[in-house]
């Protein structure tokens, strides 16, 4: 295999390939990343059997075909060193070591067999559908921040992605759930879907797809193929395919309280800033934020015994409430990883002050939190 390529349009595909190679694994082939160069092309796959990414960089100039692996994390960091503008020549043949050049730069580089590296890609995918670029980040970033990272609850790892009804008509939903609280997110159902399985998307494959989405125009189409244990989404040059989670979600839905009247509606930003302010005082993540409500007021507090209290009253002009009083208690990263979703006004809907409270976005209501309150 040889094989000439810009080092620039090199570095962006190695940088999406090797974030998923583990960097410690037992199985030596999985650090590497396969090389295929053919028909004026590179294709790029790496892969840690739960995820793998293929990336094609066209506009090569091949001029031996033929397939290589070598270690991902050492083949970027020598390629991310080299001086903009440079051409990167690769020449293998044989068992010979890889030979890499770039002007006076020249380096070798171990390399493994090509048939020990594994292939995820094969397997029908009988479920397909387009969603638009920005339509799948937003149900990404507005669902994501409530993934599980407790391993023992293995299949609240991830994002549950599913077909359902909403005031009469199919949506496609997609709900993250840490036992704390629970975002759910939806989207009208794109063509093709109907039918669909629900499937959990694991927390690192929603990682990788959110990076390599980043770059991709809001109304361009990212194509989805699913079946009941896999998935692959396609955009661009780009295909990610991954393992789906084998487990079964919780009746989220039955977590969701029906009766919550209590209605406090107050601007995201004077809310965001005003508890982390008061929730300053302490060091401890955990420690609640208690919120005192009575008729168009709200009063933040937090205490540490360490280091004090702290408080602040809203202006009332932001603060809309016309219920009885109340006071309840929400940990402040919590709170803040939802007002973060909401653009300018957020809706809290109480019950009682032990009870789950819904959170929404008084202009976006595709969009419904659930979160539980601490003692105070």
């Amino acid at each position: 295999m040889k094989f000439t390529v810009d080092r620039a349009v090199l570095l962006k595909a190695l940088a999406h390939v090797q974030s998923v190679v583990e960097r410690r694994n037992t199985i030596p082939i999985l650090a590497n990343v396969l090389l295929e160069a053919r028909d004026d092309a590179l294709r790029l796959t790496a892969t840690d059997m739960e995820i793998a990414i293929v990336e094609e960089v066209p506009g090569v100039q091949v001029a031996r075909a033929g397939r290589i692996t070598a270690p991902a994390a050492t083949l970027y960091e020598i390629v991310r060193k080299l001086p903009d503008g440079a051409r990167v020549e690769f020449d293998q043949s044989g068992d010979a070591p890889l030979a890499l050049r770039a002007g006076r730069f020249a380096t070798s580089l171990m390399v493994l067999p090509v048939d020990e590296f594994p292939s995820m890609t094969e397997g029908k995918l009988p479920h397909q559908f387009a969603l638009p670029a920005a339509v799948l980040r937003n149900l990404i970033d507005r669902t994501r921040f409530a993934i599980s990272t407790e391993e023992t609850r293995y299949y609240l790892n991830g994002i549950y992605l599913h077909t359902t009804e909403a005031e009469g008509r199919p949506v496609l939903r997609a709900v993250a759930t840490d036992g704390h609280r629970l975002a759910r997110v939806e989207v009208d159902l794109p063509e093709g879907a109907a039918g669909m399985p629900g499937v959990i998307v694991p927390r690192k494959t929603v990682a990788e797809l959110r990076k390599l989405a980043e770059d991709v125009g809001g109304e361009d189409p990212i194509q989805v193929a699913l079946s009941d244990t896999k998935i692959r989404f396609s955009f661009g040059t780009v295909n990610l395919t991954s393992k789906l989670i084998d487990g079964t979600f919780p009746e989220y839905e039955r977590v969701i309280p029906r009766g919550n009247d209590r209605v406090l509606r107050v601007g995201k930003k004077e809310f965001s800033e005003a508890v982390g302010r008061v929730a300053a005082i302490s060091s401890e993540r955990s420690r609640p934020v208690k919120l005192a409500l009575a008729r168009h007021h709200l009063l933040l507090s937090a205490a540490s015994p360490e280091q004090g209290q702290a408080q602040e009253e809203l202006d009332s002009d932001s603060v809309s409430y016309d219920a009885g009083p109340l006071e309840i208690g929400f940990q402040a990263r919590y709170l803040n990883d939802i007002t973060d979703q909401i653009a300018e006004q957020v809706e809290f809907r109480f019950a009682d002050g032990s009870a789950p409270t819904i959170v929404t976005d008084a202009a976006r209501p595709e969009a419904l939190y659930v979160l539980m309150p601490m003692r105070v």
